[in-house]
């Protein structure tokens, strides 16, 4: 993360705020978290030019509030709205090292010639691109970068839902289906969340959390990528229960009442390393 960017210091002209009065700092941390959606302590301090524990102390200053979600050296943007809002390079960059490690891992769950139905997001991107060890796959879904990033020779067919564009995202947002064709059945379902809990998935838009139930109905196996930012949390739509999920695949061991939970409902929890 560049943080010397001619944009990212277009408030560092001659009138630039004082980083040393902490509120002004943490103003500043909090912009930048929703610009990029997550910031390291390593980088804060150095543009700042203040210590690390000082950061620390700011992060869990703002993470207290809940305005961000602390994480391993730094922390994450905790208000999903406005990560769905950025564009999705940004969601992309966002805990890549995590991401990548979740998509790699969830990638050999998938065998050859199965049938996939994957919601869009950064981290079903991931997991995409890592498909190139499997062949014969037919993949559907509502991403439209999909398309761009699948390995060469994976996959059988590519099948892209319609409905309305958000563009931001680069996901539609319709029907689980297609017209003039009956329902479709899979064998895997493969989605991003908001958020996992105890009472099961959720995520911040109403019309996705409908998309997703489809899928999850459409599917006789439904793997779920979550990393740690997202384990007991719930936001704003519910999804399903943890009944309805047969694998989370995350990067951190979950908090002992959700993995109680996750036990329960015979969810399995694979930890990507």
């Amino acid at each position: 993360m560049n943080l010397n960017s001619e944009q990212d210091n277009e408030v560092m002209e001659n009138d630039a705020p004082d980083y040393a009065l902490p509120a002004q700092r943490r103003g500043e941390l909090l912009r930048v978290a929703k610009k990029r959606g997550s910031i390291t302590v390593a980088e804060i301090a150095l543009h700042f030019a203040v210590s690390a524990d000082t950061i620390r102390r700011d992060l869990d200053y703002l993470a207290e509030r809940g305005l961000i979600r602390r994480t391993h050296g730094g922390a994450v943007l905790l208000d999903d709205v406005t990560v769905r809002d950025m564009p999705v390079v940004q969601r992309l960059n966002a805990l890549a090292a995590e991401k990548g490690r979740i998509g790699r891992k969830a990638a050999t769950l998938i065998v050859d010639g199965e049938t996939l139905l994957v919601y869009g997001g950064s981290t079903t991107r991931a997991f995409i691109s890592e498909l190139r060890i499997r062949h014969g796959l037919t993949i559907v879904t509502n991403d439209l970068g999909i398309p761009a990033v699948l390995p060469s020779g994976t996959a059988r067919a590519v099948y892209v839902l319609g409905g309305q564009v958000l563009v931001q995202s680069q996901i539609t947002i319709g029907p689980v289906g297609f017209p003039l064709a009956g329902p479709i059945n899979v064998d895997t379902a493969v989605l991003g969340v908001g958020g996992i809990s105890k009472s099961g998935l959720s995520t911040s838009i109403l019309e996705e959390a409908t998309m997703m139930i489809s899928m999850v109905g459409a599917a006789r196996r439904v793997i779920v990528l979550a990393d740690s930012t997202k384990l007991n949390r719930s936001v704003f739509a519910h999804i399903v229960a943890l009944d309805q999920v047969n694998i989370l695949v995350t990067d951190a061991a979950p908090p002992d009442d959700l993995a109680s939970a996750l036990a329960e409902y015979r969810v399995e929890v694979i930890i990507a390393d």
